[in-house]
């Protein structure tokens, strides 16, 4: 039998007797919280599952002391078909390069600990945990819906980013094809793109973008956190391996795609020491370009990579989190625009000078690639075509 932990909100030391034990935070305060057991969540990246923020019942699966979580069966993707009404989403953000942007699906199976998109899911009702991980959501229509929108009157082309808040070319891609669909469009109708992601499904998509960038419509930027496998698969267990993602830096730049690395998130006392290495192996394997993100940790994502600390890595939890304190204002974040990105004070300033002096030694281009807005050509609406005869 599975029980449910209902709470208003106060903390609760319970200990279930066979399940696991992981450590949350309310209020600033340390309690113990039941965790899923390790064999229902193998490949995930979150231990627990809590409600969302809006709900008004928090809600947690744990252990009731019959030995039965055991008998069930191990967490599974679930695929739910949303049908949006717009495609593109605008933002006013200062301190990002793009004012628009597309997400061909909701949530990310790539399960990486710290995604900090993991909050949005709160909006659908669902935990930003693991649910985040496996109850996915696929925008149907969306190839139609960017045609309709390019196709508005008072249309002006800016680069479009993909990716930048779940993966465009997670698992569900090689079936869905959301992603080649939106590709198509953008190619048809000389639209510029930016394209961010984990996996090396991208390289399926070669043939569009090699002609896309050959008119300076696309660039492609591959986030490569660590070199190390194990680490990689323990922060986004259903990720590209890291040899995988310099493989496909590779086969971008080969195929004359202008393609840089992102290193981030860095983590401090996990990933930071790596910094230089991976853009040394990003460059050698033809990257052009590089930049970085110190770790964000909005809403639930907190106390989600605590825990995901706590598990793997229980000696460095104390320390991380300091640090990731020094760098936020003594908080676990801090969303000032300019300062998000990058954080403040000496541990971030010394981030920001080790990735610089590596970046300008290794001869990557320091200034951003400007993709051409001017080829944009806006779809013929049907109106337009009947009007042939």
């Amino acid at each position: 039998m599975q029980a449910e932990l209902l709470s208003s909100g106060s903390a609760l030391p319970l200990m279930p007797r066979n399940g696991r034990v992981n450590i949350g935070a309310h209020n600033g305060e340390a309690f113990a919280l039941p965790g899923i057991a390790p064999a229902r969540r193998h490949g995930r990246g979150a231990a627990t599952n809590r409600s969302g923020r809006f709900e008004s019942e928090a809600r947690e699966a744990l252990d009731d002391g019959w030995d039965s979580l055991g008998e069930l069966e191990a967490l599974r993707t679930e695929v739910t078909i949303e049908r949006p009404k717009t495609i593109i989403t605008r933002n006013d953000s200062p301190d990002i390069s793009f004012d628009r942007s597309i997400n061909p699906y909701r949530g990310c199976e790539h399960g990486c600990v710290y995604c900090f998109a993991r909050p949005t899911h709160a909006y659908m009702g669902l935990s930003p945990g693991l649910d985040f991980e496996t109850r996915l959501f696929v925008k149907d229509g969306a190839a139609g819906l960017l045609e309709k929108e390019l196709s508005a009157k008072n249309y002006v082309p800016k680069t479009i980013a993909i990716g930048t808040n779940t993966d465009p070319y997670q698992p569900l891609e090689r079936s869905h094809r959301v992603m080649r669909s939106v590709l198509e469009v953008l190619e048809r109708t000389g639209h510029p793109v930016g394209i961010v992601t984990k996996s090396h499904l991208v390289t399926r998509d070669i043939d569009i973008l090699s002609r896309m960038a050959r008119r300076g419509l696309v660039k492609v930027a591959l986030s490569v956190t660590t070199l190390d496998r194990k680490l990689a698969r323990l922060m986004e267990p259903r990720a590209a391996s890291p040899e995988r993602r310099l493989d496909a830096i590779a086969q971008l730049s080969q195929a004359g795609i202008p393609v840089s690395v992102m290193v981030a998130p860095v983590i401090p006392a996990i990933n930071d020491a790596e910094i230089e290495t991976i853009l040394t192996r990003a460059r050698a394997f033809g990257a052009s370009e590089a930049g970085y993100v110190m770790l964000r940790l909005p809403l639930e994502v907190a106390d989600l990579f605590g825990e995901w600390l706590l598990e793997h890595y229980p000696d460095k939890h104390k320390r991380v989190m300091s640090l990731v304190g020094d760098m936020r204002g003594g908080k676990a974040y801090d969303s000032a625009w300019g300062e998000r990105m990058t954080g403040t004070g000496p541990q971030a300033w010394m981030v920001g000078r080790r990735f610089e002096t590596a970046s300008a030694r290794l001869g990557f281009r320091q200034s951003r690639l400007k993709l051409r807005t001017d080829l944009f050509t806006p779809p013929a609406k049907s109106s337009a075509q009947l009007a042939l005869f």
